[in-house]
């Protein structure tokens, strides 16, 4: 889900483990040459999500260690979660609806959020709520810092 800390603590994972960090919202970006914004006005979300598939396959075929930060909508197609599971460690991301909020109110660059963010986030987490289930863990952000997420997320990793 958006505001969980994906980007933050992708960073730290990447730098910890000599992988790459890549945002696969900002390499369908540099992609196509726009903004998601812009993919989802010209030509919708169903576009984009097909953007976001290739890309996601692309990335994970490059045989590179890279830790991989999926937006919070790649897992609403099951080949993506199939494509993510023959990759490595899935780990998903999680927090309470105000620490959300608080960190993606007036983010510009969601168009999922357009209108109230707060009803948004609320009704996109409702939605949502089952579709993270297929990773191999899960960590509840909400009110961490992106280090000790970071170090649940090594405690799995290293098994």
């Amino acid at each position: 889900m958006m505001g969980t800390g994906k980007s933050t603590v992708g960073d730290l994972l990447a730098m910890e483990l000599g992988y790459r960090l890549i945002d696969l919202d900002a390499a369908v970006v540099e992609k196509v040459g726009m903004t998601i914004p812009e993919i989802f006005e010209r030509h919708g979300e169903p576009h984009f999500r097909e953007l976001e598939n290739e890309t996601l396959r692309q990335v994970l075929d490059s045989g590179e260690g890279v830790i991989v930060a999926t937006g919070g909508g790649a897992v609403l197609r099951p080949d993506n979660c199939e494509l993510m599971l023959q990759g490595g460690l899935v780990v998903a991301l999680t927090a309470d609806a105000e620490h959300i909020i608080a960190r993606v109110q007036g983010d510009r660059n969601r168009p999922l959020l357009a209108g109230n963010a707060e009803e948004r986030v609320r009704a996109l987490l409702e939605v949502r709520r089952d579709a993270y289930r297929f990773a191999h863990c899960t960590v509840d952000t909400s009110g961490l810092a992106a280090e000790e997420v970071m170090r649940a997320i090594l405690a799995h990793y290293r098994v």
